[in-house]
């Protein structure tokens, strides 16, 4: 790997839990920072956030949270309210949450920023490894994108998901994306 200090953007805790056991394991110095305005709606966002303080103490790491900023995700994904799940408004949402973790990991002397937005099977990898590309040109703070899914992680985090009792989640996150599980939930009704 070659980092020492390194910052994890994480959005949840069953996402990350098998990249922080691993990472904790190797002797990495990691703080997980949670920037995650996207979530909706607030007690949601107090759910994750809380469970991911939790398994950062479960695994001896530090954690860090930015403010929560919904109104500011709402004017960066403006316009693109009706973008189907890994369309143009996830590219821009991570564009937005990565921008900020690089530039934390530029303001508190990281040597890199690596993340676990990928990690869900809703999720699509290469467009969060696109937006931390363009952050990265942005910012200036290298980024360290890791298949957090290979290698047995995935089986891993499924393992840990049910050891730990973690919190998960039925949708990304977002507002879009609970409505369009409702409306899924309505239509099989």
């Amino acid at each position: 790997m070659g980092y020492h200090k390194l910052l994890v953007l994480s959005c949840c805790a069953p996402c990350s839990c098998a990249a922080l056991q691993t990472l904790a394991k190797q002797g990495v110095d990691v703080t997980v920072l949670f920037y995650n305005p996207n979530i909706y709606p607030s007690a949601e966002y107090i759910k994750r956030r809380d469970e991911q303080r939790r398994v950062c103490e479960y695994f001896g790491l530090r954690f860090a949270e930015l403010p929560y900023e919904p109104e500011v995700w709402d004017k960066e994904v403006a316009g693109l309210e009706n973008e189907p799940e890994r369309g143009r408004r996830c590219s821009a949402c991570f564009y937005m949450r990565l921008r900020k973790a690089q530039q934390y990991a530029l303001d508190h002397q990281f040597e890199a920023l690596t993340s676990v937005l990928g990690v869900s099977r809703f999720k699509d990898l290469q467009q969060v490894n696109d937006a931390a590309r363009r952050a990265w040109m942005s910012v200036g703070k290298p980024y360290w994108a890791h298949d957090w899914r290979k290698g047995g992680l995935d089986e891993l985090r499924r393992a840990l998901i049910q050891e730990l009792h973690l919190y998960a989640q039925d949708y990304c996150g977002c507002k879009y994306s609970l409505a369009a599980r409702q409306a899924k939930e309505e239509k099989g009704k």
